[in-house]
């Protein structure tokens, strides 16, 4: 019998989880049976589970994912971004991740970005996948702050901690603000949090 390659799993498992994303974004998590994934990817269900033995494998495994590909935005390869460029760099980074949230692209992953957030509340594995996203990129952020400060690059007046997480705040309040209100001006909060980051240098 022919060895699988390795793409064509890969192929299987992102098949499988772009279908989970889209009944869990759709219908609530909750209320997605496996079953439903099953259908929506055109898989049998005996190769699904081969691959994920429950839904919580599948939020587990998209969380991850999103988690990866944030931090590869705010973390360069080596470690923690260097000096004033690094954060120049971190600060585009996480405005263009919040001007991302008013794509109309992006409506099914903020959907769904919130149900996992309320999960959260009663998965502690599931919590534990999101600090890990969530902890890692804040601690670089705060030593690139940090950096920035013995540079005279940002006023010593803030704590870096406690920027990043109303940082974070901001991001997560947008999020669920967006479904709520379309309304919101997804311009005008990039441009205004800018000015808020522009504030905190003393140059």
């Amino acid at each position: 019998m022919p060895k699988v390659s390795d793409a064509h799993l890969e192929a299987r498992r992102r098949q499988i989880l772009d279908a989970a994303a889209r009944c869990f974004a759709r219908e609530g998590f909750h209320r997605t049976s496996m079953q439903d994934v099953v259908r929506e990817c055109g898989i049998s269900a005996g190769l699904v589970y081969r691959y994920f033995a429950s839904k919580d494998d599948m939020i587990v495994a998209i969380v991850t994912e999103w988690h990866e590909r944030r931090q590869a935005l705010i973390e360069p390869p080596g470690g923690a971004p260097a000096r004033r460029a690094g954060l120049d760099d971190a600060e585009a980074a996480y405005l263009a991740l919040l001007r991302s949230t008013g794509d109309p692209e992006s409506r099914e992953d903020v959907r769904l970005g919130v149900q996992v957030w309320a999960e959260t509340a009663r998965s502690e594995r599931l919590r534990e996948v999101a600090r890990r996203g969530v902890d890692g990129p804040r601690g670089v952020l705060v030593q690139a702050i940090r950096e920035a400060q013995q540079d005279g690059d940002v006023t010593p007046d803030v704590d870096p901690d406690a920027l990043v997480r109303i940082l974070i705040a901001i991001y997560q309040g947008i999020r669920l603000q967006t479904l709520w209100d379309e309304t919101v001006d997804h311009e005008a909060v990039v441009r205004t949090t800018g000015a808020i980051l522009a504030a905190l240098s003393p140059r």
